[in-house]
């Protein structure tokens, strides 16, 4: 088999999904992280329909990721006085099954520790393509040259700036930011499955704040033109966030008191990768999950990014790790499928920018026009015609 080594930047699920794909048809697999370690914890991400429950179940981890759910989390719309104005029901933004992305990183991880080189705690400096491969230098001072390079490293892709070009040729800012804050009340209980809990929502023009449920103890969403931050300075975001919410009702001063204590935080905008005019490929570099179709919110990224693993994978296989050949049917598949993305904007859902827009969010999650919505979300989910990769090449 041609093009046997192989590099993978990024350890969340994209990463550690393709290793073990590559790893099972005979690929030797090395995963950089820039984290010191796996990332634990995180928001609850879900996974819908029978594609996806497909490749989990060819992964041999649909047991285990059902073992470690959160649960259905249905989420109540209230006013400043805390009644209720608006319910969006957990069979929506849940799909079938959601689990921690901490969890679902480690079950994955785990299945390719034994087989497959995993560095923590450094990162892709430079890439330059030889006639031998591609020569691979590191932040640690590391180098070296392998034979295909793959970017599973977010909508921040560190392989996508340094292959195809400046984030800003790639990624659109949709106009909010979204922070978590607190290990999710799930995480912190450990008594196992949970069935169905309740997050409560407050609204303001151009502000959401969520307080409870499985995904995290606290969610804030708000209307921003892209801001100039350090990325690295978390104390520096809890003060944004604080700055953006402060005067506001309901229990959102008790939210802002309880978040500068949590040690789970996170922050970042919503953003769209926009690649499918120019593809996810580029020579001996490709691209897959958030770094190559990533919609954050969109509710559909842990899903493309396990079936994009398992395309990807499975045609690099197929085609006996001719990438040329591989790399152009994988780019077809998953433009294509990747379309489910969209253009959804879930910024301008969960936080409009007026009263009279909020109203409006609230009429239509309880009108026939939010189920019909829900259901086309689930069918196109399952709109792809997905080979038994593992079969096909076992009848090679």
């Amino acid at each position: 088999m041609r093009n046997q080594s192989v590099l993978i930047s990024g350890a969340s699920v994209a990463g550690p999904a393709l290793a073990y794909w590559l790893d099972r048809y005979g690929f030797d697999v090395t995963v950089v992280e820039r984290a010191p370690e796996l990332r634990p914890g995180g928001q609850a991400v879900d996974f819908k329909g029978a594609t996806h429950r497909t490749v989990l179940e060819r992964m041999g981890i649909w047991a285990e990721i059902q073992a470690h759910r959160t649960g259905t989390t249905d989420t109540v719309f209230v006013d400043a006085e805390g009644r209720r104005v608006g319910f969006m029901s957990g069979d929506f933004t849940g799909g079938d099954v959601e689990i921690l992305r901490g969890d679902l990183a480690r079950i994955m991880y785990k299945k390719t520790l034994g087989s497959c080189e995993y560095r923590f705690g450094d990162s892709i400096t430079a890439l330059t393509e030889t006639a031998a491969g591609v020569h691979v230098e590191f932040a640690s001072g590391a180098a070296g040259t392998f034979d295909l390079v793959f970017g599973a490293d977010g909508i921040h892709s560190r392989v996508r700036r340094l292959a195809f070009g400046p984030e800003a040729q790639f990624v659109a800012h949709l106009g909010h930011y979204y922070c978590v804050a607190g290990a999710s009340p799930w995480q912190a209980e450990q008594t196992g499955p949970r069935e169905r809990v309740t997050a409560y929502g407050f609204n303001a023009p151009g502000r959401l704040a969520v307080s409870g449920g499985a995904k995290a103890q606290q969610l804030y969403m708000f209307a921003a033109p892209e801001l100039d931050y350090d990325r690295d300075d978390i104390a520096a975001q809890r003060r944004l966030v604080a700055e953006r919410y402060a005067g506001l009702g309901w229990e959102v001063p008790r939210m802002l008191t309880e978040m500068a204590e949590f040690d789970d935080f996170y922050l970042d905008s919503l953003s769209q990768v926009r690649m499918r005019a120019t593809g996810y490929i580029r020579g001996r570099v490709a691209l897959v999950g958030d770094s190559a179709y990533g919609n954050t919110l969109g509710g559909f990224g842990t899903g493309l990014a396990v079936v994009g693993a398992y395309v990807l994978a499975g045609e690099l296989a197929l085609a006996a790790g001719d990438h040329r050949a591989a790399f152009a049917r994988y780019d077809e598949i998953m433009r294509r499928y990747a379309k489910i993305a969209g253009n959804a904007n879930a910024g301008k859902f969960l936080a409009p920018r007026t009263a009279r827009g909020i109203k409006l969010r609230n009429w239509f999650l309880g009108s026939r026009m939010w189920a019909l919505m829900a259901k086309f979300g689930d069918n196109a989910a399952n709109d792809i015609d997905l080979l038994d990769y593992p079969a096909l090449v076992r009848g090679r």
